[in-house]
């Protein structure tokens, strides 16, 4: 049992892309999805596909590489954590690594970026850091 899959994810995605795989099979779970579509909307994998099953089913992530089999993604930090929450007003939003990076919200309105929600100017729980 994991008490914080969102970490497994991430450092699931962090190990198979200093491994140069192609993919990485992550147990499913609808938060994760939507990480998922976030990561993808924003470039930082090709795709991801949700395999059904007759358990929680399966993600997909399709990993992302540069000209050179560079990995796209160079970090990965989980911010908010089942141990210490942390959660953000609009106006506190900071950038990461001064806008090259994004920040992956847990909002009302479903998962954003940092970016979208001081657009849509709304706070919510900080789940990690991507640049």
């Amino acid at each position: 049992m994991l008490s914080d899959p969102l970490a497994d994810m991430l450092t699931r995605i962090r190990n198979a892309g200093q491994a140069k795989h192609k993919s990485v099979d992550i147990p499913g779970a609808r938060v994760k999805v939507a990480l998922a579509d976030v990561m993808k909307r924003e470039g930082y994998i090709r795709n991801y596909k949700f395999i059904k099953d007759n358990k929680q089913g399966m993600l997909r992530v399709f990993l992302k590489y540069d000209a050179n089999e560079k990995h796209v993604i160079y970090g990965l930090e989980r911010v908010s954590k089942p141990s210490r929450r942390v959660y953000a007003q609009s106006s506190e939003i900071r950038p990461v690594l001064n806008g090259l990076g994004v920040a992956v919200l847990s909002t009302s309105k479903g998962l954003m970026t940092d970016v979208q929600a001081k657009k849509e100017n709304i706070g919510g729980e900080v789940l990690c850091n991507i640049w």
